[in-house]
């Protein structure tokens, strides 16, 4: 699912803007893709299933239809699957800033990142929100973020060469532990305690690298930075021996997410009690052609359970044929006996 083949330049145009790659913003290709609806999904996390991926991937959920059992992360892996077919194209680690309607009637968005995307349709599919990654709580260090300070890792090569400190004890912190120690100069993996909250493979693997040499790992917590200019030059840290300043021109703290309504709050939506109204016969925002699914939305007798955000997924995807397909008769089929569907599905 990677974006090799997306553009880094210049604008997309795609059918359906997807806004959350959790499993409702998944299901949601899925149903758009059934109807000849093409998607480009953006998630502000460096990777697909959202909560489910980032918060608990390990924990089960025994609520999904006919799976009486599945981790956060299984049940990501099964929907990306399941979407393959359909060709969507994924944008990781960045956020959806601005959204206005166009003289043409189309959406035009702009990421964080500067990408300019224009769009026949917006599924808003962002669970609580968008997540904010929690600050550590050192003096000055919003002056390094985007420079030297990065929340996300948006491409690996940038780190090559560089003396690394990754802080924290989680799933996060542990994979790019594994990811970056190939490339960087040094790296150096500090947490308050010698326990981490990640797959105990990764910690295996992670306490392998240490054995080898080929990773630090200090027990003890940041202190203060020092640089100039947005660009670190160390860390020092502090451990049950003292402190200890190292040499660090780049550093990810894993120090966890929090929830927020973000920049849709700004796009003129009816909201209530920051979640967003739609209808339940299309799961339409008061914007036409903006759909809201999932937890992010709300209606009279809504229930914040991923199986409800898959109905609404089904619902919204009829609707959104008529906004862009408006010349096409939709004929609703099913992918039991549908000849043309299974096609798409490419099991006939």
């Amino acid at each position: 699912m990677a974006l090799d083949d997306m553009p880094e330049a210049g604008t997309i145009e795609i059918d359906a803007l997807v806004i959350g790659a959790g499993p409702v913003g998944l299901f949601a290709v899925f149903e758009l893709g059934l109807v000849d609806i093409k998607s480009l999904v953006i998630d502000i996390l460096g990777k697909p299933g959202g909560q489910c991926s980032e918060l608990y991937p390990e924990k089960p959920i025994y609520d999904i239809p006919a799976l009486p059992t599945v981790t956060g992360q299984e049940l990501t892996d099964r929907l990306l699957e399941q979407v393959k077919p359909f060709g969507a194209k994924f944008v990781f680690g960045e956020r959806v800033d601005e959204l206005q309607r166009g003289e043409d009637g189309r959406f035009h968005i702009k990421t964080d990142a500067g990408r300019a995307v224009v769009a026949k349709v917006v599924v808003i599919a962002a669970g609580g929100g968008s997540f904010t990654p929690k600050r550590p709580p050192i003096e000055g260090i919003e002056a390094y973020e985007g420079k030297s300070v990065h929340y996300a890792v948006r491409r690996m090569e940038d780190l090559r060469g560089k003396d690394v400190l990754i802080v924290g004890g989680g799933d996060s912190a542990l994979d790019w532990t594994l990811n970056l120690a190939p490339l960087a100069k040094s790296l150096t993996l500090l947490h308050r305690r010698d326990e981490f909250r990640g797959a105990p493979h990764s910690v295996e693997q992670m306490r392998a690298l240490v054995a080898e040499g080929r990773v630090r790992l200090i027990i003890g917590q940041m202190a203060k930075i020092d640089g100039a200019d947005g660009e670190l030059e160390a860390v020092t840290v502090k451990t049950a021996a003292g402190e200890e300043k190292l040499p660090i021109n780049a550093m990810l703290p894993f120090f966890g997410l929090t929830m927020k309504l973000g920049p849709v709050a700004h796009w003129g939506l009816n909201l209530n009690e920051n979640l967003i109204l739609v209808d339940t016969e299309r799961f339409e925002t008061s914007e036409k052609g903006i759909f809201a699914i999932g937890d992010i939305n709300w209606y009279p007798g809504k229930l914040k359970l991923i199986l409800s955000g898959f109905h609404e997924a089904a619902l919204m995807a009829q609707a959104a044929h008529k906004i862009v397909h408006p010349d096409k008769k939709l004929l609703f089929q099913y992918t039991t006996s549908s000849s043309s569907l299974q096609k798409k599905l490419g099991v006939k």
